[in-house]
Order: C-alpha cells, then sequence, then structure tokens
C-alpha cells in the first residue's frame, strides 16, 4: 500500500473531524437528539407535526456547506470510477442497511461510539466489514 503524499491531507481531515465531533456533541446537547442523517432525512419523509423545520435545516445546512465552502477555496476534483447502475444499487443497498441497522455511519459511527453504545459498535464493525469485503471484492475478483 502506498499513500499519496501529495493528496495527504491529515490536518485538513483532523480539523474536519473535530468539527463534526463538536457539531454532533451540540446537536445532543442542545436538541437532545443524534445526528444520524438517515433519521433525521426519514424523519421528513415521514413527518410529524412541529418536527419538519428542524430536519430541513439540518438537511439545507448539508447541502449549503459545499456550496459555500466553493466560495473560499476550490474544490477537489471528483473521480467515480463506478456507472451511474452500480452508483444506483449502492445507494438502494445503503438505504435498507441503514433500514435495518437502525442508523447510518453518523448516527452509529460518530454519535454512536462517542456515547459508549453496544449496538452501535456492532453496526459500524458490520458496516465497515461489509464496506472493506465489498471493495475487495468488485477490486480484485470481479475486476471492476
Amino acid at each position: 500500500m502506498t499513500i499519496d503524499l501529495l493528496h495527504f491531507t491529515p490536518w485538513t481531515a483532523l480539523l474536519g473531524g473535530i468539527v463534526i465531533g463538536i457539531a454532533a456533541a451540540a446537536f445532543a446537547l442542545v436538541n437532545g437528539r443524534i445526528a444520524g442523517i438517515s433519521g433525521i432525512l426519514g424523519g421528513l419523509l415521514r413527518p410529524k407535526p412541529g418536527d419538519t423545520a428542524w430536519r430541513a435545516a439540518f438537511i439545507a445546512g448539508l447541502i449549503a456547506a459545499p456550496i459555500l465552502y466553493r466560495i473560499f477555496t476550490t474544490l477537489p476534483d471528483i473521480r467515480i470510477e463506478a456507472g451511474t447502475p452500480l452508483l444506483i444499487v449502492a445507494g438502494v443497498l445503503t438505504g435498507i442497511g441503514t433500514r435495518y441497522g437502525s442508523g447510518c455511519t453518523s448516527g452509529h459511527g460518530v454519535c454512536g461510539l462517542s456515547r459508549l453504545s453496544v449496538r452501535s459498535l456492532v453496526a459500524t464493525l458490520v458496516f465497515m466489514g461489509v464496506g472493506f469485503a465489498t471493495v475487495y471484492v468488485m477490486r480484485h475478483l470481479i475486476g471492476g
């Protein structure tokens, strides 16, 4: 394994992780809720009275952040090495996985692990393991 040191950005990655951690902690302290994206989005798809505005604002912030970031710096080149059908299948499987796992990577991996949740530890180990296995199969066995 080699690391592309030209594009290796540990300090910005660390800063990003710290910002995500602070945001997730603040969200939990202020709202008493977990910042799990699939749950927040799912609540928008099945709205309850008085529960839509904060969810919409959260999702709007996720969309607006890279747009605002682009004003101050250039975005990195995005290179996706998969076709549209594969991306659609991957998205559907991810959505199904978040339903069966009762949460997503942000809910379990960031918020759940920080609360020392055993359920989140198991979920994170499963989705990371499946991700590793999928990449291995797709890149080395199938050759995609």
